[in-house]
């Protein structure tokens, strides 16, 4: 945690142990904390001279007041913070002076390989301030779920909305009901559409990413600046999130719902169903049987007093089941 504050490893954890018990030696700073007695001692060296600790008149170290000593030094990086910001305006300002100036075909960056690739989508969402809007595909790209879920978590935490459009396929990947589970509790709003004409990312409206892969394997991405060409893939992406199925596992509107909503397995069911996947594919992502599947659904239209699965998409449209 003290990292941040620029400490290793071993100087926080040298630190942490004389704040519990000083004074102490490196050799007891070594025998408390698992260090070797050379690096406990070049770590106290270097906590006396950021302040942290001071030697002690019987000899050996003791901590420094945590509120004084990292007071100071949470000070001093918020300082660093500010002054950083300013540059960013600055920067900001000259580099909008300079999209000003480019010419017509300077609207869009190539970014080439997948580890740039990589790198500038965990950086687009890193400096999102209001909303993401994504496009996911079947494959992956550059970027797979798993190494995403860090970066969308972080946004969210800072107050970032994300929706997100999945190709109707993507629904029949092992674990996706999981992760959208994961998604979906955070506060990210998925939809789902029978097809997608490409992978995009949209960051505050004011950035996109469209990854590609070419012919021959390398991977690559087209950074779209603000432009004509960015608003018509704005208004792609409008159009078919306002005719996609919402995807309900966990939502809002299940927690909100009377006492006449299903059960989260049944409301799962209904939610997959509406979105296109087969009986078999509820089943394997469910890790059911296909009778229990059809078990449920047959449950489902018993409950709303229809006949046929289109009726039961219809009442549970109008009493609020999705």
């Amino acid at each position: 945690m003290l990292d941040v504050l620029g400490l290793d490893d071993a100087e926080e954890r040298a630190y942490r142990h004389l704040v519990q018990r000083s004074p102490g030696s490196a050799a007891d700073v070594a025998g408390a904390t698992g260090l070797d007695v050379l690096p406990a001692s070049q770590a106290l060296v270097s906590l006396e001279a950021k302040g942290l600790v001071a030697r002690a008149a019987t000899g050996g170290y003791v901590a420094s007041p945590p509120q004084v000593a990292l007071g100071a030094l949470v000070v001093e990086r918020q300082q660093e913070l500010r002054r950083a910001e300013m540059d960013l305006e600055s920067l900001s300002g000259l580099y909008q002076q300079g999209v000003v100036d480019r010419g017509s075909g300077d609207v869009i960056d190539v970014v080439s390989g997948a580890q740039a690739v990589a790198q500038r989508f965990a950086q687009l969402q890193q400096a999102a301030r209001r909303e993401v809007q994504v496009m996911v595909k079947p494959g992956v790209a550059v970027v797979s779920p798993d190494d995403n879920d860090e970066d969308e978590t972080a946004s969210q935490a800072r107050g970032v909305s994300y929706r997100t459009l999945v190709e109707r396929e993507v629904l029949e990947r092992p674990g996706f009901v999981s992760q959208a589970e994961s998604s979906l509790s955070g506060g990210m709003q998925v939809r789902v559409a029978k097809t997608l004409p490409i992978r995009l990312m949209v960051v505050d409206r004011e950035l996109a990413l469209v990854p590609m892969a070419s012919t021959g394997g390398d991977h690559g991405a087209l950074l779209i600046h603000p432009s004509p060409l960015l608003d018509a893939l704005q208004s792609m992406f409008d159009l078919i999130w306002q005719g996609a199925a919402r995807l309900v596992l966990v939502g809002e509107s299940l927690v909100e719902a009377d006492g006449d909503a299903p059960e989260q397995l049944d409301a799962t069911v209904l939610s997959l169903l509406l979105a296109g996947l087969t009986d078999q594919a509820v089943a394997k992502q469910l890790d059911v049987s296909m009778r229990t599947v059809q078990r449920r659904v047959r449950h489902l239209m018993d409950r709303a007093g229809v006949d046929t699965r289109l009726q039961l998409g219809h009442e549970a449209a109008r009493r609020g089941w999705i």
